[in-house]
């Protein structure tokens, strides 16, 4: 006898892989290292596979060149938890879909310089029973809050049109500027990182 099961590989997010919205690219970043990184620790901090690059190149003392991984924060400091979690190391996130198009994250607010999914097509077939209707549907791109609509349901791209242009002048700056990581990034170094039963006495 067969059994169905339901499994939502999204975590109940928006969308899947390859998509703009939050099931396309939103999971936890898990890194263990029981000299410095203190167990159970957890940070709210955004980052990407990108920032990957930055952060080993933190840990061995590396200092990169401001043409070398122009996408790239070291996320080191909210590892070792010596980062306020109030004091973002990342100002924005941006990412890109499947199809090439751009999305930036700022705080709370989120914005998709591009209507649908950005990658996989629910117009038909089997994803069709997962299309979400447009609430606004004259609109060229999406803008959500995450804070109030973390399901990316209700596109706020006419009525914070103020939000809107400020990320979509973001964005432009970023694409122009060929970087979205800041100049002159200096490493930390493994020579400076303290062992965590040391750094908890």
């Amino acid at each position: 006898m067969r059994q169905e099961y339901d499994h939502d590989a999204s975590g109940g997010w928006r969308g899947m892989k390859r998509d703009g919205w939050e099931g396309g690219h939103r999971v936890p970043f898990i890194a263990r290292w029981p000299r410095a990184i203190p167990a159970g620790q957890v940070s709210k901090q955004m980052t990407n596979t990108t920032d990957i690059f930055a952060t080993l190149a933190s840990i061995v003392g590396y200092e990169l060149k401001d043409e070398d991984a122009t996408d790239s924060f070291d996320m080191l400091p909210a590892m070792l938890g010596i980062q306020d979690e109030n004091d973002p190391i990342r100002p924005h996130l941006l990412t890109q879909s499947f199809r090439g198009e751009f999305q930036i994250r700022k705080g709370q607010w989120k914005y998709l310089d591009h209507m649908s999914s950005g990658g996989n097509n629910y117009s038909k077939g089997y994803l069709a029973q997962y299309l979400l209707p447009e609430t606004a549907p004259d609109a060229t791109g999406q803008l959500f809050h995450m804070g109030k609509d973390p399901g990316e349901t209700t596109n706020l791209f006419f009525k914070e049109s103020q939000k809107r242009q400020e990320l979509q002048a973001l964005l432009s700056r970023l694409k122009s500027s060929g970087r979205s990581a800041p100049k002159g990034r200096k490493p930390i170094g493994i020579e400076n990182i303290r062992p965590v039963t040391r750094r908890n006495k």
